[in-house]
């Protein structure tokens, strides 16, 4: 919440809701009750400490998805590294990928970006700041050179 949100709530000023937050914060780590305050990005978030967060991580993580299959992998490799590209693109390169590019958006791996000046606009899919985490990139400049990599052989017709 952030600092205003907080006073709001409290009905109080600023000034006067961050002094209670503070005293708040103090009461939980006294009592050791699992819980903390801690102020972030002009806000405050309710945390648990570090200790307790190791054990208790793997509780409230969400369950694992099934590994993407190579023909999702296929596909997320040529919107990565062709992006924006449309959904006919890819499917010349590809081959069928409708039901995989939609797994993808499911995922959050890739998403809708714009659409093209073709004849009948179509979408534009883009990978997203998910697909940059969950493959370790800093940005899509840190994807591995496909050294001498030419698509138009892959192109059907």
């Amino acid at each position: 919440m952030t600092r205003r949100e907080v006073a709001d709530l409290l009905g109080l000023p600023e000034e006067a809701a961050a002094r209670a937050l503070e005293a708040f914060a103090a009461t939980l780590r006294a009592a050791g009750l699992g819980f903390e305050v801690e102020a972030v990005a002009g806000g405050y978030r309710l945390v648990v400490p570090p200790p307790l967060s190791a054990h208790l991580s793997p509780l409230l993580a969400p369950p694992a998805l099934p590994p993407l299959s190579a023909a999702a992998l296929e596909v997320l490799a040529v919107i990565a590294y062709r992006q924006p590209v449309t959904r006919a693109e890819i499917e010349a390169m590809r081959g069928g990928s409708a039901g995989t590019v939609m797994t993808l958006q499911e995922r959050e791996l890739v998403k809708v970006v714009g659409r093209s000046g073709a004849v009948g606009q179509p979408l534009l899919y883009g990978t997203t700041e998910r697909f940059l985490l969950e493959f370790g990139l800093t940005g899509l400049d840190a994807l591995p050179p496909l050294e001498g990599a030419d698509f138009s052989h892959l192109l059907r017709g």
